[in-house]
């Protein structure tokens, strides 16, 4: 399968050159695309200076319009049967790519995603982040019928088709709920695997917040009723 990893990119240069090299070096990618959304910190500058003559693709956006903005740019540029997204902030390893390639490879799922909550390991922070997780992933098991752990995770892998003419609307971190909320109304195979996980805190740099909670809240909601 070819895979396109997909890297949405805000204010991340102290990571950028990072979490290039993990992904290249996984030797799984048959092209990275990252996605620069505004960024005002100097990472459009590096961006600007890698070498676009291999696997790398960069495109950037003028002015910061959110993730889900940034994601669906690269879902409409992205040339690969498998797009795989992959946050530019180290919370997530690409040495898991493997485990999260594996069920779509076997035939056995549409959409394979990475959990943090089934058991791989992680770093013991953020307590109350964890809880509001959790309670997100619980409305969205009770109301699309289903048995997630792990809804939020930034870990989404799925064939290209499961968006080819889904309409997406979200431009920030309601894509989580959005995309989630179409795959499961669209009767899609979910399966999910354990990943490791290395957040960081609000001082390190970590961009979601409480309003990201009442925003998914109300984006789960409403498209269990409307498309």
């Amino acid at each position: 399968m070819k895979v396109s990893v997909i890297i949405p990119v805000y204010n991340e240069k102290h990571t950028i050159q990072e979490i290039l090299r993990r992904v290249e070096a996984t030797q799984l990618a048959a092209e990275i695309l990252v996605i620069d959304d505004g960024s005002i910190d100097g990472t459009r500058d590096i961006l600007k200076s890698l070498d676009q003559e291999g696997l790398l693709r960069v495109i950037f956006h003028e002015q910061n319009l959110g993730k889900g903005a940034a994601v669906r740019t690269g879902f409409e540029n992205a040339n690969g049967e498998v797009f795989l997204i992959q946050d530019a902030d180290l919370e997530y390893d690409p040495r898991d790519y493997p485990t999260l390639i594996q069920p779509l490879e076997e035939g056995i799922a549409d959409v394979v995603y990475g959990s943090r909550f089934l058991g791989g390991p992680r770093r013991t922070v953020m307590f109350w982040h964890m809880v509001a997780n959790k309670l997100l992933t619980f409305m969205t098991n009770l109301l699309y019928n289903t048995i997630l752990s792990d809804m939020e995770t930034g870990y989404k892998v799925f064939k290209r088709e499961i968006v080819d003419g889904m309409k997406l609307h979200a431009n920030s971190f309601d894509f989580e709920p959005e995309f989630t909320a179409k795959i499961l109304k669209k009767k899609a195979r979910v399966y999910e695997v354990p990943i490791s996980f290395n957040p960081r805190d609000y001082e390190e740099g970590k961009k979601i917040g409480m309003k990201d909670a009442f925003q998914a809240v109300w984006t789960l909601i409403k498209y269990r009723f409307v498309d």
